[in-house]
């Protein structure tokens, strides 16, 4: 597991320095369905997660890294609670009925029952940022990192919060992170890319 400290000091800068008008836009986590691999048959859900981190850190192929991505996925939304669960199939239905104020009551329900449960405020972050609360979204990412540093949604989500913002060098450092944790994703490459170009071009 990547060390919590690594993280620590971009969440800290990305709080203090998130402005509070940001372009709008969706975010979107969820899990596809991904077949089964050999780490779905450990004991433990950490012992799968890190199973599957370590596969997706060393995988270079951009299909069968989105099939372990995915699997991740799977293993983050699975609370381990029958009621949590439901709550978060009601959010879900919520959201798709465009009925953002019931899903966002089901989700404070959801992190009062599980605080621990990363997919909870994973899921209130990115209804947040839908609804344009880019502060109150920011600050869910930050929960979700402090819980899960490895979380590669959550800082999609933190890079594009802040990339609108205008906080070009905090979301380059934001996609390195992502790309530490799940190299073989494209879109994280080119966004990447983009933005090194633009801030050497600025330098200049």
């Amino acid at each position: 597991m990547l060390a919590m400290r690594v993280f620590v000091p971009l969440i800290l800068a990305c709080s203090a320095l998130l402005a509070a008008s940001v372009g709008a836009g969706t975010l979107t986590f969820a899990a596809e369905t991904a077949p089964e691999t050999e780490a779905a048959s450990l004991a433990t859900p950490k012992q799968r997660l890190d199973a599957l981190f370590s596969d997706l850190k060393k995988e270079r192929d951009a299909d069968k890294a989105r099939e372990l991505a995915n699997q991740i996925r799977l293993e983050w939304q699975d609370s381990g609670s029958a009621t949590v669960n439901l709550l978060m199939q009601w959010a879900d239905k919520s959201i798709t009925d465009n009925k953002q104020a019931a899903a966002l009551d089901i989700l404070d329900q959801v992190i009062t029952l599980a605080p621990s449960y990363v997919e909870g405020w994973n899921r209130r972050a990115t209804l947040h940022y839908t609804m344009g609360n880019y502060r109150k979204s920011m600050s869910d990412i930050n929960h979700v990192l402090s819980l899960e540093p490895r979380h590669f949604g959550a800082l999609a989500g933190m890079a594009a919060i802040l990339g609108s913002a205008g906080k070009d060098e905090l979301a380059l450092r934001a996609w390195e992170q992502f790309l530490a944790i799940y190299p073989a994703d494209r879109k994280a490459q080119e966004q990447l890319g983009e933005l090194t170009e633009k801030l050497a071009g600025s330098k200049t």
